[in-house]
């Protein structure tokens, strides 16, 4: 079983946020992917499970604020049994630019208080990452920044990335991660 978590927060104020780009992926690969997505909910979260080659996959969009992810993944992991080598958490990163992205199989938090939320409550970080760029501006408080908005420029940016890291997902589910880093992380431009 695996268990894919996008991150953001929640309610109408900070739809297409950047900080929700997590949340912005996630919609838009099960949109690209299934029709009639119906979401559910459990444990703050909503999610939606179906089978991907044979094995079981839950996509989880927590509603607690980003940084207390954590609470609803690990209830999510302790539920259905899941081993952290079977998650894979999509968030912003502010140190890639839009249109960038990375894939990690591990790894610190680099600041993100969601990753930091679900590493603390895990108790570990070894789980998978995939950490889509959504440039820095340093002449803004970094918290408004991420709850800013993309610009139109950048909106098409980024769609152009969530249609390669359809091709990214999927492959996560069909190979070993290794590979899956080797294929794409040089692809970063």
């Amino acid at each position: 079983m695996k268990l894919v978590v996008g991150l953001g927060n929640p309610g109408k104020d900070y739809d297409n946020t950047r900080h929700n780009t997590g949340f912005m992926f996630l919609d838009y690969y099960l949109e690209n992917k299934y029709n009639n997505i119906n979401w559910k909910s459990k444990f703050n979260g909503l999610y939606y499970e179906n089978n991907v080659n044979d094995e079981k996959v839950i996509y989880l969009k927590p509603q607690s604020y980003m940084n207390l992810s954590g609470e609803v993944v690990s209830k999510f992991v302790k539920f259905y049994k899941i081993q952290p080598s079977d998650i894979i958490v999509i968030c912003d990163d502010l140190d890639l630019f839009v249109g960038n992205f990375k894939v990690k199989d591990s790894g610190s938090s680099g600041g993100h208080n969601g990753l930091n939320n679900i590493i603390h409550l895990l108790g570990t970080s070894s789980f998978k990452r995939i950490r889509i760029g959504i440039s820095n501006d340093k002449k803004i408080d970094t918290k408004d920044y991420v709850l800013s908005k993309f610009s139109n420029d950048e909106k098409s940016t980024l769609i152009d990335t969530f249609n390669v890291l359809i091709n990214v997902l999927d492959d996560c589910f069909r190979y070993d991660f290794s590979k899956v880093m080797s294929l794409y992380n040089s692809k970063n431009r």
